[in-house]
């Protein structure tokens, strides 16, 4: 069974382009496609949208 077929690794990068980065994992079947989530840029110092990247 390999592990990455429903959930791969995703990089979530900032769209205030300070160049922070999340890393998580997505679940494929119900987000196909691609992730925007909104999070704390320390960079920034602000809550941006994340937008995933491959």
């Amino acid at each position: 069974m390999a592990r990455n077929d429903v959930r791969p690794i995703v990089k979530l990068r900032s769209t205030a382009g300070t160049g922070h980065t999340y890393v998580t994992r997505k679940n494929r079947r119900n987000d196909p496609d691609r992730l925007v989530l909104r999070k704390f840029d320390p960079i920034a110092r602000a809550h941006v949208d994340f937008r995933e990247e491959r």
